[in-house]
């Protein structure tokens, strides 16, 4: 008997999907954290979604809930893109414990009790992202560590309660080593509100300044050496965070889509009296959409369920993981592109959800791997390094 199959509608049913979208148009005006949206997500159990059943979760693998995250984008990017930090460290712990990893096993079992994981990795200037770090990971004789530096875009700024991070320890006297911690929410870290953008506004992604914030020794999991490294948290933060942030944008792609659809389905055209759907420029445009968008979703369920299975893709992995996420947000943003010529310039008003979609798809650039970090690496898995 074939298992039944993955039903997103019953996590995420169309009626919740239509209040974010309700939502979303008031955040990105307001600037304000989507509070609302996360209470739905909470009640339904989206925090746990890749906790396993046994601590409480819902068991899922990292192919349903990147389905889910394109769901959720579809209706409301900033609450996609701000829970996605969450999920980059639930999937983590699912990560490390399906390779018999257990030391994050406290993130799952928060995520269960509704604890809120940030994402504090990412620093102005450090283009080494997880292979080094500007933050101070100053090491206690008890095994805790207290780190002290500046951390950018932290989504879930107003909710979180626990900030996963990272920071360069340089006095033991095995270092210089990479720490990765949690630290709570305490005086020793101060969160700025210069959170006003173009697109993306809900997350909340504010700047974190972490002023000698502690996180006890069994908060501190995982000491590497800086650099590329094999370690199993270097992979798993890269596959998840890439993989669940190509959903979102994936989402948002489609979203377009629809809208574009529906519009050329609504307009008439005064030349012709007929809809635009059936004007062959327009055809062309919406099955030019159509194509590049087709691709993703079933190279995101794919590479998904690589990396639930464990399937072994070597020094390839890293290619694969940045030029997935590259692939996604420039398709993404080239299909809300055509969408806003299909509608027209309705969609040039503020009011409009294509203008919206169109500054929310732009953030996708500035998340790493960049283009200019997947081309080095897809270019470096295919013809070597750069010979000095």
């Amino acid at each position: 008997m074939s298992e039944t199959p993955f039903d997103p509608t019953v996590i995420l049913p169309d009626e919740l999907l239509d209040r974010f979208r309700e939502r979303a148009a008031v955040h990105d005006r307001e600037n304000t954290f989507p509070v609302d949206d996360l209470e739905d997500l909470t009640a339904a159990g989206y925090l746990a979604i890749l906790v396993p059943t046994a601590l409480g979760g819902a068991g899922l693998g990292l192919a349903e809930a990147s389905v889910l995250q394109q769901r959720l984008a579809g209706a409301a990017p900033a609450t996609a893109l701000s829970i996605n930090m969450h999920l980059v460290w639930t999937g983590v712990a699912k990560v490390l414990a399906d390779r018999g990893v257990d030391s994050l096993r406290f993130v799952q079992e928060g995520a269960a009790a509704g604890e809120v994981f940030a994402f504090g990795i990412s620093e102005a200037g450090n283009d080494l992202v997880l292979f080094g770090s500007n933050t101070d990971a100053a090491p206690a004789p008890d095994g805790s560590y207290a780190f002290t530096g500046t951390k950018i875009f932290t989504s879930l700024a107003p909710v979180w309660t626990q900030l996963g991070l990272h920071g360069l320890d340089t006095t033991s006297p095995d270092g210089p080593k990479m720490v990765y911690a949690f630290v709570e929410r305490s005086d020793a870290v101060v969160t700025r509100d210069d959170w006003d953008t173009l697109g993306m506004r809900g997350t909340q992604s504010r700047t974190t300044e972490l002023h000698g914030a502690v996180a006890p020794a069994d908060r501190v999991v995982r000491r590497i050496d800086p650099g590329p490294n094999p370690d199993p948290i270097v992979f798993g933060i890269f596959s998840v965070f890439e993989l669940l942030l190509a959903s979102v944008y994936t989402g948002i792609a489609r979203r377009a889509l629809d809208v574009a659809v529906a519009t050329a389905k609504k307009r008439t055209s005064k030349r012709t009296g007929t809809a635009y759907s059936q004007d062959p420029d327009i055809r062309w445009r919406i099955a030019d959409m159509a194509l590049a968008y087709d691709a993703l979703p079933s190279q995101l369920a794919s590479l998904c369920r690589d990396v639930d299975d464990r399937v072994d893709h070597g020094a390839r992995w890293f290619s694969l993981l940045s030029g997935i996420k590259h692939r996604a947000v420039t398709m993404a943003k080239s299909v809300v592109d055509d969408a806003v010529l299909v509608a027209g310039g309705s969609s040039y008003f503020s009011g409009s959800e294509l203008s919206r979609l169109y500054r929310d798809v732009l953030a996708g650039l500035f998340h790493p791997s960049d283009p200019e970090s997947a081309h080095s690496t897809v270019a470096t898995a295919w013809l070597g390094p750069v010979e000095s």
